[in-house]
């Protein structure tokens, strides 16, 4: 068989570990050529290429680095952008997948010796928004294309014009049920007193339905009932009349009034039920340090959240020490307090509200609380699970 044989268990071997990364040790960056060992390396290394391909970078090395570190960001920052957009990610992750691919470029050809030097540079140039944490760099894309800014502001000038015909809608029923409150004022019905000058006169009721005279049985009643009779009767049923007249109108007003309210808090509820974020720490709040790489003292810790660095990260003063830790919000956990003390509502609809606990409902981890500021005071809450609220400093 010959030595070329595509079918060869020894070429199939090598199309084997051609495929996938290889050694870095063995990988010649000038040549862009990838060494399956130490000979294979030796060997390219004492060829007349790679020996020409020194020659030219000896005569200008910075061009040549330059020109990596260029590729090597580029490529990075691609990748950073379409793969994660936006999003707050760790720096070593974005790196794996880079170098997943056969043909990157490699760090040590750049002006940047480690990734930790290359993330700083990218904070530096403004490039990335970077913040370090116990667990590592973090780095969030800052996309500056016109497209994406424009769409921005669209949706910017959208929200905020939704904002005002909210606001103009509010205004607008206030004034309704204003005036509807003051007509109601200026025509309180003035209660008279049922008397007749004449004895042979007739007696007559005007019904709120239409004005009816009395027959010959109201007069013949008429003259069988005396003054002071007939004057009770008449005044009893005028008060009668007058009250329900007045509860069936006031009943209307209010079942108007409230279905407008009910149609607006409706509206409110189901925005707040959507009102979730992946971030809840807020300042002034107690939380519990539940990562073990600080070691035991501080694990299982409470501290006060004094300053919340770009929503994921806080800076925390311990209660027992004081000292201050700088933490990302995955190695904290909420405080429950007893019932009767008084929580911050961290996430969802009632987000940044204050109000009481009332009560824990240990079956379903979630608990029951009274507002006790903003427009919702003395609401009622039932079903807050507990990573949505946490204990007051």
């Amino acid at each position: 068989m010959g030595k070329s044989d595509f079918l060869t268990p020894k070429a199939i071997a090598n199309r084997i570990k051609s495929k996938g990364l290889q050694k870095l040790r063995w990988y010649c960056q000038m040549c862009q050529k990838q060494c399956r060992d130490e000979n294979g390396f030796k060997c390219h290394c004492m060829s007349e290429s790679h020996q020409r391909q020194l020659l030219l970078a000896s005569e200008n090395p910075q061009q040549f680095m330059d020109y990596f570190s260029e590729e090597f960001r580029n490529d990075f920052l691609e990748l950073l952008r379409r793969r994660f957009g936006t999003k707050r990610v760790h720096n070593n992750i974005v790196y794996n997948e880079y170098i997943s691919h056969r043909e990157h470029i490699h760090m040590n050809a750049t002006q940047w010796e480690t990734l930790t030097d290359f993330t700083k540079w990218l904070g530096r140039e403004g490039l990335c928004k970077v913040d370090e944490t116990p667990k590592g760099w973090y780095i969030q894309y800052i996309d500056r294309d016109p497209e994406t800014i424009r769409r921005q502001l669209e949706l910017e000038k959208k929200k905020k014009q939704d904002l005002d015909d909210e606001e103009k809608t509010a205004k607008f029923i206030e004034e309704q049920v204003r005036r509807g409150l003051e007509g109601k004022e200026q025509e309180a019905p003035t209660f008279t007193e049922l008397s007749r000058e004449n004895d042979e006169e007739k007696v007559t009721f005007n019904l709120s339905k239409g004005a009816c005279s009395s027959s010959g049985a109201t007069s013949s009643k008429s003259s069988t009932l005396g003054p002071s009779a007939l004057k009770t009767i008449g005044s009893s049923a005028s008060v009668k009349r007058k009250e329900s007249a007045q509860s069936s109108a006031q009943s209307k007003e209010k079942k108007k009034k409230k279905s407008a309210l009910d149609e607006i808090m409706e509206i409110e509820e189901e925005k707040k039920r959507t009102a979730r974020t992946d971030y809840w720490l807020q300042p002034e709040i107690i939380v519990k340090i539940i990562t073990k790489k600080l070691g035991e003292k501080y694990h299982k810790k409470k501290g006060i959240v004094k300053e919340v660095i770009d929503k994921y990260t806080a800076v925390v003063k311990m209660i027992d020490s004081g000292d201050k830790l700088k933490l990302d919000q995955t190695h904290l956990e909420t405080v429950i307090p007893a019932p009767g003390k008084r929580i911050r509502v961290l996430n969802g609809g009632y987000r940044g509200n204050e109000g009481t606990l009332e009560s824990i409902n240990e079956e379903t981890f979630s608990a029951t609380i009274v507002i006790e500021t903003g427009p919702l005071k003395g609401r009622r809450v039932e079903g807050i699970q507990y990573e949505d609220f946490s204990k007051l400093a």
